[in-house]
């Protein structure tokens, strides 16, 4: 891997082939990261034309749900990896399509569309499941002295300065305590909410409701994260996010590493 700043983006994209009609492929072309994460793709690999599974100079990882048109996680990536792992073993989860674990030489990163509990208790059980195992699985790599990054759309707001509306909302899944002690228990694992370092200002977020055209009047919760272990906080240089970014109900977030 080069020595500079080494540039990584994640975007739920909500349908690869919705968003690649909406000036995707010119902004990533534009942007040019160096890594660049995707969460629901919503495709099969065979639906995919070669212009999106071979875009340009990066090579593309895809993990698919085996339901069509639903969830699925890809990364595009300039850099070889040195691994690249589908799910975590738990066929209930990887069904689901939602974790592609990528090695590099400095650090590994998972890219994760974690599950909406929006479907009833059990399905906050599910998605709660979901983040035992997943940091399970991280933790096993960072005992193998390995820098971690987590990264995509983990459906939940960590804090009230994470949502615009944070009172109407306790009972809401995304807000909901149970959820939001499992951030708080990430963190004591020794994960960084890499973007709250650098910004602690109000009104940021990388999600709006597009039915009540939220967007407009930035009334948005911040669900989509990068949490690095606490081990490679010196690598960091810099974490935002990218709300002017339309095609999607999400908008991109970026982080910036220094790689020595």
């Amino acid at each position: 891997m080069a020595k500079g700043n080494f540039r990584i983006l994640s975007w739920n994209i909500n349908g690869i082939r919705a968003v690649w009609k909406k000036g995707f492929p010119e902004w990533l072309e534009k942007e040019s990261p160096d890594i660049l994460c995707m969460q629901e793709t919503k495709a099969q690999v065979d639906q995919l034309g070669d212009e999106i599974k071979s875009f340009k100079d990066y090579k593309s990882f895809f993990f698919s749900a085996e339901k069509k048109g639903y969830s699925g996680v890809a990364v595009y990536s300039k850099i070889e990896p040195i691994a690249v792992r589908s799910g975590f073993g738990i066929p209930e989860f990887d069904g689901e399509g939602r974790v592609l674990e990528v090695e590099y030489e400095n650090f590994v990163l998972f890219n994760v569309y974690f599950p909406n509990g929006g479907r009833g208790p059990e399905r906050v059980q599910y998605k709660l499941e979901f983040y035992d195992k997943l940091f399970k699985r991280a933790e096993v790599m960072r005992k193998k002295k390995k820098n971690v990054i987590v990264v995509g759309d983990f459906n939940t707001a960590h804090k009230e300065i994470d949502l615009a509306r944070p009172g109407p909302n306790t009972k809401v899944t995304g807000f909901l305590p149970e959820e939001r002690a499992w951030v708080d228990k990430i963190v004591k694992m020794g994960y960084i909410d890499i973007f709250r370092e650098y910004n602690q200002e109000p009104g940021q977020y990388t999600y709006w409701d597009v039915i009540t055209r939220a967007r407009e009047r930035n009334v948005g919760w911040r669900i989509d994260y990068f949490m690095i272990s606490e081990e490679m906080k010196n690598m960091a240089v810099d974490a935002t996010i990218h709300p002017a970014v339309m095609g999607s109900d999400h908008c991109p977030i970026e982080l910036t590493l220094k790689i020595k």
